[in-house]
This record gives C-alpha cells, structure tokens and sequence, in this order.
C-alpha cells in the first residue's frame, strides 16, 4: 500500500466565546486531513490549535500539514513507526498538526484490517461519561451554567479558574450552592495560579468537596509540584506539564501530582498517548483523556484510545459540548446526555461532510 495523496483543509468551526485563564476563543482552529492509498481506502485526522497552550495556530498547523503530506507521498502508511518517525526528524515539537497525521495513520491501519480502531489496537468498548466545562465568568453566570448542566443531567462539571484566589473561590461557592452536593466538581486553572496564589486558592477551595485540581500552577514552576501537593488535601493533575511518556515518567518520580491529563495534541497522537498510558499505568498514576476544541473526528479516536488505555479513569471529552454552533461530522461517537457511545464501523468510523469541505479553503498535496 502506498500513499497517493493527501487533502488538507482549513477546518474552523464557529462557536461561542470560550473563557479560560490564558484567553477567550471564538472559533476552533482545526486542521481536517484525509490521507488516501491507492488501494482505494483512505484515513481521517483532526486537530485543534490553541496557541496559548501549546504554541501552534491553525496557520502553522496548516503549513507543516503540506510539508508532512510531501514528505510521506508515495510511502507505505502502514509503517506507523517509521511514518511518525519521519515527522520527528522533520521538524521538533509541533504535537498538535502532529497528531492529525498520527489518528489519519491509525485510521487507515484499522480499516486496512476491516476492524474498528480499539479492536486494532487490543481494546475492548466500556462504558464512557464525560464532564461537561464552564469557562470563566461572574460567579452568578457560572453557577446558573451548572444548574443549566445538572437540569440536563450532567454529574461531572469541570470548572475553569485561574484568576485571583478570592475571585476564584467565590465562582466555586456559588456554583457549589446552587447545584448542592450531589455533582461532583473538579476545577482546571491552566497554570493561572502562581505557587502562593495557587496554595490559598486550593486551601480555600478544599471547603467544597473538589475531586481534583488541573494545572494549578506553570509548567516553568514544576520543581514546585511536589510541595504544593503537601499543602492542600486537594489531588492534582498535570496538564501542561506533561506532553510526553518521558514528562510522565519525570512527574511521577519526583511526586508532583497524583493525575496526568493525555491530549492528542500535546503528544502528538495516538501512539505517544500510548506510551504516556504504560509509563502512567507502571506507576500507577491514573490518567484522563481530555482534548482541546476538536469535533467528533479527533474525538472518535480519543474514544477508540481510552476503549484501549484501561488506566484512563476521567474522561474531559466535551469539546463539542462547550459552544460548537455547527457539527459537519458523518458518523463516528455521539452523545447520548454525557454518555458517549461509539458505532461499530472500521478505524475510527468518523468523516466530515463533503459538503461543508467544500466550503473550506484546503489543499491537495
């Protein structure tokens, strides 16, 4: 099997303005590729920028995709390995386009082989519940989301923070009374806390019954994880901090948090994600699988890797949920409530509408 050629399109899907610590989007910056063979099968991948976390824009996204797309034409897709590879020695960093090519990779594998992408990969279907994300706003806009949220029967509210301590401890108390004792919260300050701030914003938040706090302070500041821990009763995850198996395996050495969020876009796809799983799991540091402002492509895979990742035990998969105004996705996962159910059909199921690709602006290398 040899790749033939790859498309490559612009794929911005309006949304609401969405509020977290280090800034507001209104629309995701999401890069859609297909990868075809000339066996007549071809393979999907998406990903989504956020500048202001991992340093890449759908312009840089959409650039190296082209350089990637030349890079593998004529070359055998099944070679995962060497394929990936290839990418590192291209360029350094840039996980997020990255991991387009990685799902787009894996996706073609699975149907080369007539199976749905767990079964590929070694994974059985279970039952998966994602949270539901409030950005940031006054404590009474905040609280009446969650109320919205618990109306339509969400019982996980993940809750975006980062500002000052008091501030920030007035939105959890409001969001706390409103919704009472039933709904488990667990809040995200995406490094918006410096190592003071972050001690008395835990302490304070430690009165209503938080199951964990994401990113608490910047990744510059890890060397202070392990001491932050000591100070609240509050479990910690690592977001920012960890992009890759070898920042796991360095956190769960030096006891810097007691989770590890794994993103497509911070590992670069599905393989290193794997990898990220078996250092995670051999230190028996539970993980989640949470994403950036994907549609329901990247999010079919992600589904198909916890189905594989059993020491996955949170699941932040609401990127569609959180202010997406259209949805160009044909098949692939779907949303029952905040249940997430995924159909039985070969790689990760999932394509975008020819009609909606053809109102983007897009490239064929």
């Amino acid at each position: 099997m040899k790749i033939t050629h790859t498309e490559i399109y612009r794929f911005s899907i309006r949304m609401e303005p969405f509020v977290i610590a280090t800034g507001t989007m209104d629309y995701a910056q999401n890069t859609f590729i297909r990868i075809y063979t000339d066996e007549g099968i071809y393979g999907v991948g998406e990903c989504s920028a956020f500048p202001m976390i991992v340093g890449e824009t759908q312009d840089t996204c959409l650039v190296l995709a082209r350089d990637f797309a030349r890079l593998w034409k004529g070359q055998n897709p099944l070679a995962l390995s060497e394929r990936l590879a290839e990418l590192d020695a291209f360029v350094a960093g840039n996980s997020t386009v990255k991991s387009a090519f990685d799902i787009a990779l894996h996706d073609l594998a699975a149907k080369a082989e007539g199976l749905p992408l767990y079964a590929y990969l070694g994974g059985t279907p279970r039952p998966i519940t994602t949270d539901i994300t409030i950005g940031i706003g006054s404590p009474e806009e905040m609280a009446a989301k969650a109320v919205a949220f618990r109306t339509r029967g969400a019982k996980v509210l993940k809750v975006k923070l980062g500002k000052t301590p008091d501030a920030d401890m007035a939105r959890i108390k409001a969001i706390r009374d409103a919704i009472g004792s039933e709904v488990t919260i667990r809040v995200d300050a995406n490094q918006g806390w410096l190592y003071n701030d972050a001690v008395c914003a835990l302490q304070g938040l430690e009165a209503f019954d938080i199951q964990f706090c994401e990113q608490p302070i910047p990744s510059y500041d890890d060397h202070l994880l392990p001491e932050l821990r000591k100070k609240t009763t509050i479990p910690l995850m690592a977001d920012e901090s960890c992009y890759n198996h070898r920042d796991a395996l360095r956190l769960a050495m030096q006891g810097g948090c007691d989770y590890i969020n794994i993103k497509f876009s911070k590992s670069g796809g599905i393989a290193e994600a794997l990898r990220i799983h078996e250092v995670t799991a051999n230190q028996n540091l539970p993980c989640m699988i949470g994403g950036m402002l994907e549609t329901r492509v990247a999010l079919s895979a992600a589904v198909h890797f916890a189905y594989t990742a059993p020491n996955v035990r949170f699941f932040d998969l609401d990127t569609c949920l959180i202010g997406h105004l259209e949805d160009p996705v044909v098949n692939g996962v779907y949303y029952n409530g905040y249940d997430i159910l995924a159909p039985e059909l070969p790689g990760i199921g999932a394509d975008v509408d020819d009609t909606f690709l053809r109102m983007c602006e897009h490239w064929t290398v």
